[in-house]
């Protein structure tokens, strides 16, 4: 099977466009992700190249550890044909004072995109307003638009649709919550998020989704009750109580979110054949137990295989 450029015309996706929140894109495209996510796995199984992108390159300017975003944007790349350079940001000009707009400026004579992980929101949007090829949020403070189409592609997979469903957030209402949230509200997914009070998501992300269930026919609600949330889930997601950024709160965050921990007695509320996910890295024995995420359950390593092929549909789909 040869690359097929039909695949990319069926959907109607802007290429050269930013991807930092997925908000900014239409439950349409977000499908097209998907899709495209499914056909990169096929040749991938297959075997079959897929040089979608020979020739291209793609600087990714990281302010942060990462193990999968990293190898998975990269590996991404190189199966497509194309080469992606890692630049950790301590070793580049900005650690001397050069700004965030001119690094873009620079870099984007240079490559035809931009892959950023960074503590700050704010610098992925400088980044992306200054530079002349889009720019790829690969996780800010605010949001981790690479990581979640991988949790619906996965969902799909497993349970045949996303519509309807019961998709159950506990925990932090982090980055990773709020493009949880996006996505399965904008696929009409029955979105329940359940978070020790103060620590809910961000009142913008509320609005969206909201909005977002509307137009899809999905529900979102917010809870403080974890039993009350994943009553008859069809899907459990968690991530860590201590975000990168938020050391310092570590051990008030450990005492907070006990309550919260994704263990044998909360499951029990969820329906028999519910699935368990998480982004990782897993702090277990502190939001997960093991007997829960190494449980016939769980589905945290197909989720993560699935970032690949996603991370092939996004670069494709948005490098031109």
């Amino acid at each position: 099977m040869e690359y097929n450029s039909k695949v990319w015309r069926d959907f109607k996706f802007q290429k050269h466009r930013n991807f930092l929140c997925l908000q900014e894109y239409s439950p349409e495209e977000i499908e097209a992700i998907i899709k495209v996510s499914e056909q990169m796995k096929l040749w991938e199984m297959l075997g079959e190249e897929h040089h979608v992108l020979r020739g291209r390159t793609m600087a990714m300017l990281f302010q942060k550890p990462s193990t999968r975003t990293r190898v998975s944007l990269e590996v991404a790349m190189y199966q497509l044909g194309g080469y992606a350079l890692y630049l950790n940001a301590q070793e580049l000009q900005l650690r001397r004072g050069e700004t965030i707009a001119d690094t873009a400026r620079v870099l984007s004579g240079y490559v035809d995109a931009i892959a950023a992980r960074v503590y700050s929101h704010r610098d992925v949007e400088e980044l992306a307003e200054y530079s002349s090829v889009p720019v790829i949020n690969a996780l800010s403070d605010f949001s981790h638009p690479t990581h979640a189409p991988a949790v619906f592609m996965t969902i799909k997979e497993k349970l045949g649709r996303v519509k309807g469903i019961r998709y159950v957030y506990v925990g932090d209402g982090n980055n990773m919550c709020h493009s949880l949230i996006v996505v399965g509200t904008k696929l009409g997914a029955e979105v329940v998020v359940a978070t020790p009070e103060g620590y809910e998501p961000d009142s913008k992300v509320i609005e969206w989704a909201e909005k977002n269930a509307a137009e899809s026919g999905g529900n979102f609600e917010l809870l403080h009750d974890p039993v009350k949330a994943v009553k008859n889930a069809d899907v459990i997601y968690t991530d860590t109580w201590v975000s990168m950024g938020d050391e310092a709160e570590a051990e008030e965050r450990r005492k907070v979110f006990a309550p919260f921990q994704v263990n044998r007695k909360l499951v029990m509320h969820a329906t028999p054949n519910y699935l368990f996910m998480h982004c990782l890295p897993a702090h277990r024995g502190e939001e997960v137990t093991d007997e829960i995420i190494d449980s016939e359950h769980s589905a945290v390593w197909d989720e993560a295989r699935n970032k690949l092929p996603v991370q092939k549909a996004i670069l494709s789909l948005v490098i031109p």
